[in-house]
């Protein structure tokens, strides 16, 4: 499929990613072809083919270096190009023409780019590393200049430079993904009052905790002044049109975790958890689809408010895993071994887990006594202290681990 979406491009995100997890970085020099299409014609939005192979190949990171300079694109506000839409592909019509920008598509190339940064960094390319985290700070700076809306960000602007996402706005006044990535996208030592503020704008303006919903945005798009796309096709609070869409709302349990907030990203996970709909009777009546799995949306108006749409999600599932696991237990693979940094709610005394990889196992147990709910102060491992929380694993070893949260001595949260 060759198509206009803007977000496509973005993919070294995921392969930073892995580089990070595994520090395996010999994967970067495994050569790759192309295929071959002739570019999409000014009435084509997409084009469905059987592409032929290109003759030239690449290793893994020209080709991220490509497809990241390619997407960094520039509109009238120097911010990148929605085109045929971003992560949210049902807001096509924003950028039609080729002039509207995505304030979310600009968090999440700096993010990208931060990522492709450290990444070049690990492979001794530090010049390159260097000239990707200047054009991230710079392209960081120039959002939050032209997107602040005075409690929250914008979503984007229309080709005509109208803007989405504001509280001018007759409809999606507050977009939920804009908000959050400005958080994720924001380094901790960068995170300002502007990015804590709209993350408690959209808690105020997004979380139904009475309906068990976190929305997409609000309000949904009824009879829109300026046309978003396919996405003002659904009825009120139906999908990606104002209703929950779990995806998103993992993100903002993420940007709680990113802010510190244990006991909101907790709060959150407990919402977005699909048995707990259903604890009462009369709940399955409502929500209509399997509690056991991951729902894409949720519905979030009237008549069918808790309502659940696709399930079997495995998109949002695995988002919700990072929030629980990575995020709110601070249990996370990095460089091949085990990151221990936990953000829980304060009022917990602690936890207990097992890490399981390969045929190593890992026995945690977390002391929150001194209710921090995060900072890692004390590690032992099988009875020794260690300096640092990043655990090597040792195969073939059954591994305990007992760790006191208080004061960060161990590292600075990151």
């Amino acid at each position: 499929m060759r198509t206009r979406c803007s977000d496509d491009l973005l993919w070294p995100f995921v392969t930073a990613e892995y580089v990070k997890a595994t520090g395996d970085v010999s994967i970067l020099t495994a050569t790759l072809g192309f295929l071959e299409a002739k570019p999409l014609l000014p009435s084509e939005s997409d084009r469905y083919a059987d592409f032929p192979r290109a003759d030239e190949s690449a290793s893994l990171l020209e080709h991220c270096r490509r497809a990241l300079e390619r997407g960094a694109t520039e509109g009238p506000h120097g911010l990148p190009l929605m085109l045929g839409g971003d992560w949210n592909d049902g807001m096509n019509r924003i950028g039609e023409q080729g002039r509207g920008e995505s304030i979310w598509l600009a968090w999440f190339l700096s993010a990208t780019m931060q990522r492709f940064s450290r990444l070049l960094a690990d492979i001794g390319e530090q010049a390159e590393a260097d000239s990707w985290t200047a054009r991230s700070e710079e392209l960081l700076t120039r959002t939050r200049e032209v997107a602040w809306d005075g409690e929250w960000y914008l979503r984007a602007f229309h080709d005509d430079g109208s803007p989405v996402g504001s509280s001018s706005s007759v409809e999606c006044q507050l977009d939920s993904i804009a908000q959050s990535w400005a958080v994720l996208a924001s380094p901790t030592s960068t995170l300002g009052v502007r990015e804590l503020q709209a993350l408690a704008s959209a808690q105020k303006r997004l979380v139904r905790e009475q309906d068990r919903l976190v929305l997409l945005f609000t309000p949904p798009f009824d009879r829109p002044l300026h046309e978003p796309g396919y996405i003002a096709a659904y009825p009120r609070g139906v999908r990606e049109n104002g209703g929950q869409y779990t995806h998103a709302a993992t993100w903002l349990g993420l940007a709680h975790v990113a802010a510190g907030d244990g006991a909101r990203a907790e709060a959150m996970f407990r919402l977005l958890n699909p048995i707990l709909r259903v604890s009462a009777p009369g709940d399955l009546a409502c929500y209509r689809v399997e509690p056991y799995v991951v729902a894409a949306d949720i519905y979030s108006c009237e008549p069918s408010i808790g309502r659940g749409g696709w399930t079997w999600y495995t998109g949002a599932a695995a988002w919700m895993w990072r929030l629980g696991v990575e995020g709110i237990l601070g249990l996370r693979r990095e460089e091949g071994q085990l990151r221990i940094d936990p953000c829980i709610p304060t009022h917990w005394e602690g936890f207990e887990a097992w890490v399981r990889t390969n045929d190593t196992t890992v026995h945690i147990q977390v002391d929150n006594s001194s209710h921090a709910g995060m900072g890692v102060e004390c590690l032992w491992v099988d009875g020794k202290k260690l300096e640092s929380n990043l655990l090597p694993l040792t195969e073939g070893h059954s591994i305990e681990v007992r760790v006191t949260l208080g004061n960060a001595t161990l590292k600075e949260r990151v």
